[in-house]
């Protein structure tokens, strides 16, 4: 094997391999959401506590903190959450995972990728301040379909994708 193949290898294994970095819940739709350090998660639900469960297809909403980060740069003063995202990843390219993905959290919990993006119905206060958004372009959403407990810097690892 040539080392170029090796280390593309290792690139493209790297991808699909991250961290959780916030959790992020809110009990009525509307409010900002709180970071917490762990939550459980039920099938055909979501995230227990959290205003936007229920048994519809973007059950959970993931950001990646790399998204958060472009955001900062345009001197927004956010961080894991402010885009009502449940979880925050860290190190997970989440652009290269496809519907149907499948992504495990954690020791027991399994996602299933159900959508790309999302229209914005109206502007949100950072799209106000900087003419900007990342939430309906890099946000993806997901449907649990094993359930279980996820906390802050559990690994997240692409089962099918």
């Amino acid at each position: 094997m040539r080392q170029d193949d090796s280390t593309e290898r290792l690139t493209e294994a790297a991808a699909f391999l991250g961290t959780i970095k916030a959790i992020s819940v809110s009990a009525r739709r509307g409010l900002a959401k709180t970071n917490v350090a762990r939550a459980e998660l039920r099938c055909d639900h979501g995230i227990v506590g959290d205003a936007h469960a229920g048994p519809w297809e973007r059950q959970i909403s993931l950001l990646a903190v790399e998204s958060i980060a472009k955001m900062v740069a345009q001197g927004v003063r956010v961080g894991p959450g402010a885009f009502a995202e449940n979880i925050t990843t860290e190190g997970l390219d989440l652009s290269r995972l496809r519907l149907g993905s499948k992504l495990q959290l954690g020791a027991t919990v399994e996602l299933e990728i159900t959508q790309f993006g999302k229209q914005c119905h109206r502007r949100c206060a950072i799209f106000d301040q900087v003419g900007d958004c990342v939430m309906p372009r890099e946000g993806i959403f997901a449907k649990v379909i094993q359930p279980g407990w996820i906390a802050v810097g559990d690994r997240i690892e692409v089962r099918h994708g």
